[in-house]
Parts: C-alpha cells; structure tokens; sequence
C-alpha cells in the first residue's frame, strides 16, 4: 500500500456503492447453519481463561511500564554525566514524558478494550459451556472497565434481536427526515438540505471529540443520546425499573450497580492513598481512550453509507445481520487485543455462541453462501475518519 492510499476508500466499499438498486438480501438461516463446521461451537473454559490471564498480564506489564516513565525520562537526562556535550534542553524532557504518557494511554486503552471484549462474550455465554462461569467472568471483567454487565447484556441481546431495526434497534440509531425537520423525500429539494449537511468543520471535529471519548460518560449518566428514541431521554441503565429491562431481569441490575459500587469504592481506596493524579494517569486515561477505540470499532460495525436500517415490514433476523461490515480495524493490534470483534462481527451476529477465537474460520464457512452480501471493507482507519468528520 502506498502512503496516499490510507486516505483513500477500500474497493470493496467503492464496489458496493456503484451496485446499483440495492436488493434486500433473502439469504437462508438453515443454509448458513449447515455451512458451519459442529466443531466451532465448542467452547473451551480453559482456552478462554487462557486468553483472559493473557490480556491482564500484558494490562498488568503496560502499567509497571507506566510507574517507571519519570524514571525513564530522568535516566535519559543522566546521561549528561557521561557525555557532557550531548544536548539536551529541558523541554525535550517535557514532550518525551508527554509522548510515553500518551503512548501508555492508548496501548493500555487497547488492553482495557479487551477486557471489555472478553466480557462482551462472557455475555454471549461463549467463554464456557457453563452459564455461572461466563456471568461471574463476564461480572469481573466489565465491572473492571466500569461497564454493568447485566444492564449492557440485556440491551445488547436486544441489539442482536433487532440488528439495523428502526424501530427496535439500541443503539446508533441514524436521525430520520422528521429529527431534522425536512420535507418527504418525494418533495424534497436540495435547498431544504443545505442548512442541515452543509460543511461545518469545526463543530464536526467536537461532536467526533464527544462521540469518540466521553460516549462512556453518556452511559454512566444515562442521557440515552445514543439509545433508542422509543425511549425518554435519560432513560437509566442503572435503574432496575428501567423501560430498557424486563421485570425479570431487576435483580440481576440491581447486582450489577452493587458491583460497580464496590469498584468505585476500590478507585476511592487507590485514590485516598496514591492522590488523583495518579488514578487519572494510571487508570482513567486509559479508560477514556478504551472508549474511544471502542466507540470507533461499534460504530464502524454497523454504520457505512452502503448498509441500508430497515422499518417494520421489510426487516428479517437475516436482513439485521447482513448489515454489518466486518473491517481489518487496527490490523494484528485489533486481532491481538480486541479479539477478532471487528474483523469477523458478520459471523458473530449469525452465531453469537461460536467463541471468539472460532470466528475466523466461522467467516470462512460462510463466505460462499453468503456471496455479495457478505460485507468487508479494508478503507483505513485514517480515511473512514476523515469520512466522518466530512
């Protein structure tokens, strides 16, 4: 790949958006499940907690790396003793603890999104055969990341039921002619749209900013900027009584909030003996940049100008799953780190049981029966943001 081409659009994207009218896949469920080999379903309880320790052993590395920044820098600095004439001013110092700070941040953001990853399949019940070992390692790791497992399974199963539905879907939901006030389509003229679409760069790059990294301040505040909009605004997460829960599940919620209370209190406990700063630098950094690498990856799963939402009438469990766009995002760092969420999120939506490391062969299987409406796009992470903020 030459260097211009990281702003440049994937040809599978441009080949979808010259395919001219679009057809409503009606593609079978039965045919799809015969393509699937009966040895991925398996999950291995050992393979997972493999992965796990794997994931928080390099979170663990990422963070001893992290306590020893100022040290690093000052070693670098002492090096002055030994070679006198070697130059280095004192802003350097400043921008080499700035760069280390920030390279922490991201990668260890990487390594929290993983967590969450992890937990993500916890609830799917597709890190083990055995449905207590997925709901407690499925508790423990998004409780760490700050996320209440129970209330975000429940609307994600909901999210899976409904894929790309406008009227049911969860979250992501696109704005209609009615938010924005336009006129039908069928009278509609460009004018009418000028006001809306045009151009606004600055304004764009801030929503990008909001959206990217503080999405996970608009769950824990439970504005539902995001969510439906069958629902209030503020619609909680937190309460049990919730409309986004069914009474059933109001026990499981309120175990979720009793588990995020007990991680707060630890952060409190840390931050009453190592100070704010050092819990922002250590763990709320990397927490907002997680969200931000996850933001990024679930918005790209189901949002592209080529995958169409469906109403009522014409959307199928099949139709929802199609629209999905698996994406190489971030390369051997989104296989690595982010288990295979991005790149095979297709297959997932299908066979949301197959475990993580069985969903590449599972995209595999599927590809043939699949034909043109099995969606990829390889457009560079680069290019699709540049998109965005366009």
């Amino acid at each position: 790949m030459t260097w211009y081409q990281i702003f440049r659009d994937g040809p599978e994207y441009e080949r979808r958006r010259r395919k001219s009218p679009f057809v409503p896949p009606n593609i079978s469920i039965a045919h799809l499940h015969a393509a699937i080999p009966k040895h991925l379903y398996h999950k291995s309880t050992a393979k997972s907690l493999f992965y796990i320790v794997r994931n928080l052993a390099i979170t663990v590395l990422f963070y001893v790396f992290a306590t020893r920044i100022d040290d690093l820098v000052s070693a670098i600095y002492d090096l002055k003793a030994v070679f006198p004439d070697l130059y280095l001013p004192q802003s350097a110092a400043s921008l080499l603890k700035a760069a280390l700070w920030l390279l922490y941040w991201g990668w260890q953001g990487f390594a929290f999104a993983g967590i969450w990853c992890l937990g993500h399949d916890a609830g799917h019940d597709s890190l083990s055969p055995y449905p207590f070992v997925n709901a407690t390692l499925g508790m423990l790791l998004h409780t760490f990341v700050l996320t209440p497992f129970y209330a975000w399974r429940s609307t994600h199963r909901t999210h899976h039921k409904s894929t790309n539905s406008m009227e049911r879907d969860e979250t992501y939901m696109p704005p209609t002619r009615r938010d924005f006030r336009l006129p039908d389509g069928k009278v509609a003229v460009k004018m009418d749209y000028a006001s809306v679409f045009e151009e606004t760069p600055a304004f764009t790059l801030f929503k990008l900013f909001v959206r990217q990294f503080l999405d996970p301040v608009d769950f824990t505040t439970s504005h539902n900027r995001k969510g439906n909009p069958k629902y209030p605004r503020f619609t909680s997460h937190y309460l049990p009584s919730s409309m986004l829960f069914k009474p059933a599940e109001r026990k499981s919620i309120i175990l979720s909030n009793f588990a995020i209370g007990c991680m707060l209190f630890t952060l409190g406990v840390y931050i009453h003996h190592n100070g704010w700063n050092a819990a922002v630098k250590f763990y709320f950094m990397p927490w907002l940049f997680q969200h931000n690498w996850m933001v990024m990856f679930t918005y790209l799963q189901h949002s592209d100008p080529t995958i169409p939402y469906y109403r009522r009438n014409e959307w199928t469990f099949a139709r929802g799953a199609l629209a999905t766009v698996d994406r190489p995002l971030f390369g051997w760092v989104g296989r690595f780190f982010l288990h295979n969420i991005s790149t095979d999120h297709l297959a997932h939506h299908f066979f949301s049981g197959i475990p993580f490391y069985n969903l590449p062969e599972a995209t595999e299987a599927i590809k043939p029966v699949l034909g043109e409406y099995y969606n990829y796009d390889s457009t560079v992470i680069i290019a699709l943001i540049e998109a965005d903020c366009g």
